[in-house]
């Protein structure tokens, strides 16, 4: 697709827009600079950034420049949720989280490489700390303040919401007034004139447009504009980036590349083509393809492997990806687990049923009690049962005396045991001590 909000439309992204012919128009006479914005509220972005970091990097391929804008400043108040008021966190705190998700926003979009001259299309990578930080209190109520009606602010849903429960602080109740400011600032900067975000955030992106017109009236750079896309959810009603261990992360010591792997492969067969609209890069063609598979042999999870590959190898890298692929082979007996380094299988095992013994090996229990532990059985003696039926693994090797026992040579790193019943329940032994 040639059209940009044409491929948004396919793709179920678009959500609400301002004037869209008008807007198709400054996209086909582009480049456009567009704009969206990731508060720093933890130290690491999720999956559910993903649908805004994509929608940049899609815009960029087709021919726009994008600014990725890290809120070093609204970080420190924080967007105010429909519950309950955020626990402000500290300036220093805010500084290092800042860095963090600026290097994360860096691996999605081409920025100008070190010595090369800047190209229309690079991306950018700003912190509205830059003049929110200077801003005086004096400043922002007559400057920024004077141009927003109490009326409207208090109309907002996210405010009625509060106001019904607990309330809401001043400061929660004006982080309308600085992001709204942030849009005329990259406005007048670079010549920003799109911004881009969650269908929850169309009050706030509006409220900037206002605030353009009420101080840049002349529209120096021409017509601003906002757009937004649908928020995901998941078919069975459950929230989209949690899984039973909680947020999936995109930094790997928060949420390893195995797991970030195993959470797009065991996408729900209602969601995976959905996903893979919103979360690939690969052509209308090519995902209408793995729908027919989909359709036609569920059990392939062909499309679940494709978008787990391609999500896992844009977030942590190729090398990682094959790292994730051996690992899963391996744990179900399609590939040797003495050829996976220790951090993957810790992450793959810790992704399964398991147990945690005392060393040393010698004095462990025989596996019989292993297995019930790790509950790939309900009790040993129906782990003796899978052993005589021949349905038991210790390290992918079948298991034929009842009474065997871990031997040293089985404990893999040091540390780890991969027990397995029939094909396809898997657990571990981790061996402390």
């Amino acid at each position: 697709m040639t059209d940009i909000i044409d491929e948004l439309e396919w793709r179920g992204l678009l959500a609400q827009t301002t004037d869209l012919d008008e807007l198709r128009k400054a996209l086909a006479d582009g480049p456009v600079t567009l704009y969206c914005g990731f508060d720093p509220t933890a130290g690491s972005l999720h999956v559910g950034h993903l649908t805004q970091i994509l929608t940049l990097a899609r815009f960029q391929r087709a021919g726009h420049r994008p600014i990725a804008l890290v809120g070093g400043g609204t970080g420190l108040i924080g967007d105010p949720k429909p519950t309950a008021e955020r626990i402000l966190n500290s300036v220093e705190t805010i500084r290092e989280w800042v860095q963090v998700l600026g290097k994360q926003l860096s691996a999605f979009l081409r920025f100008t490489p070190e010595g090369e001259q800047e190209q229309p299309t690079d991306a950018v990578l700003s912190n509205n700390a830059d003049w929110l930080g200077s801003m005086s209190a004096i400043e922002l109520l007559r400057d920024v303040g004077k141009h927003f009606s109490i009326n409207q602010m208090l109309a907002r849903e996210t405010v009625k919401s509060r106001l019904d429960g607990e309330g809401m602080s001043y400061t929660e109740f004006s982080y309308v007034l600085l992001q709204s400011y942030d849009y005329v600032e990259l406005y007048r900067r670079f010549g920003c004139t799109l911004q881009i975000g969650g269908s929850d955030q169309w009050g706030n992106i509006t409220a900037g447009l206002d605030l353009i017109r009420r101080i840049d009236g002349n529209n120096p750079h021409g017509q601003a504009h906002a757009l937004t896309t649908n928020l995901l959810t998941k078919s069975d009603g459950t929230k989209f980036g949690k899984t039973e261990t909680g947020t999936v992360w995109l930094d790997p010591t928060l949420t390893t590349p195995y797991a970030f792997y195993q959470f797009w492969f065991n996408a729900d067969d209602r969601d995976v083509v959905r996903y893979l609209k919103v979360f690939s890069f690969r052509s209308q063609e090519e995902i209408e393809d793995l729908e027919r598979q989909t359709a036609e042999r569920p059990a392939a999870r062909a499309a679940q492997r494709a978008l787990a590959e391609e999500l896992t190898t844009l977030v942590h890298g190729a090398e990682e990806c094959e790292k994730v692929i051996e690992a899963s082979r391996a744990l179900f007996g399609q590939a040797d687990l003495s050829n996976l380094d220790a951090p993957t299988l810790g992450a793959a095992l810790s992704e399964v049923p398991k147990a945690e013994v005392q060393g040393p090996v010698a004095e462990l229990p025989p596996l019989v009690d292993l297995f019930a532990a790790t509950g790939l059985v309900p009790s040993k003696s129906a782990a003796r049962r899978a052993i005589q039926e021949g349905g038991a693994y210790l390290n992918n090797t079948k298991v034929t005396d009842v009474d065997a026992r871990v031997a040293e040579a089985d404990v893999l790193h040091g540390q780890y045991v991969v027990l397995r019943r029939g094909k396809r329940n898997v657990g571990g032994v981790i061996v402390t001590g």
